[in-house]
């Protein structure tokens, strides 16, 4: 039964310390806007894999392609900017510590930055995500595990204020991909409980902060 640290948008003081090392978990997963810094060091102290999806507040990733050690940019060798050693997910299907996890970063737009999408936007990376699925299913019948996005889907665990709506596409996403999971960031508790939502046979979570879930095959 693999075990997960998930986390976030607000880094815990706590996990900063080599006390994160009692956590005995398989992978660290990451729903965005946390400083890589910080995934660095949980990945690094647990000697775990991290997958993450960038959020509204972190850097652009796009454009780059990773082969073993090296990042390319446009044809070129480059640094990557992500966290040493993450597996960015967002608009991939990967495999991490037994889990199949398909990832969507990003953010409603609702002004100029990276990782912000319009509605329809987003909703073209989704079916795109949809169709990497749909291969991945052909090739070895298995299905997703964790959805991991860093926005809510609409009217599930979003707000009303321009810059928290959730993604009307995620609802299709949901039904195409049947995901035992949908974990998000980006909507901030502030002290308040959180119920987890239900669409379909799908939980979805808000994991602001940090948590360790397990995942029953």
């Amino acid at each position: 039964m693999p075990k997960a640290l998930v986390v976030a948008d607000e880094a815990d003081e706590r996990l900063w310390t080599p006390a994160v090392r009692s956590l005995r978990v398989d992978l660290v997963v990451a729903a965005g806007d946390l400083p890589f810094g910080y995934l660095e060091h949980l990945a690094g102290m647990l000697d775990v894999p991290c997958v993450f999806v960038p959020g509204n507040h972190d850097p652009d990733l796009s454009g780059y392609t990773r082969y073993g050690g090296l990042s390319m940019k446009d044809g070129f060798p480059t640094e990557w900017p992500g966290p040493a050693g993450g597996i960015n997910a967002d608009g991939r299907v990967v495999d991490v510590a037994g889990l199949r996890i398909a990832g969507l970063g990003g953010s409603i737009r609702y002004r100029d930055g990276p990782n912000q999408w319009t509605q329809r936007q987003q909703a073209r990376r989704a079916r795109r995500l949809e169709l990497r699925f749909r291969w991945r299913k052909w090739r070895d019948g298995n299905g997703i595990d964790i959805l991991l996005t860093h926005s809510p889907p609409r009217h599930l665990g979003d707000r009303e204020d321009p810059p928290h709506q959730g993604f009307t596409c995620l609802h299709r996403t949901i039904e195409t991909l049947q995901p035992r999971w949908l974990l998000h960031g980006h909507i901030h508790p502030h002290g308040e409980p959180v119920p987890d939502r239900v669409a379909g046979g799908t939980r979805i979570r808000n994991v602001v902060g940090y948590q360790v879930m397990e995942f029953p095959r």
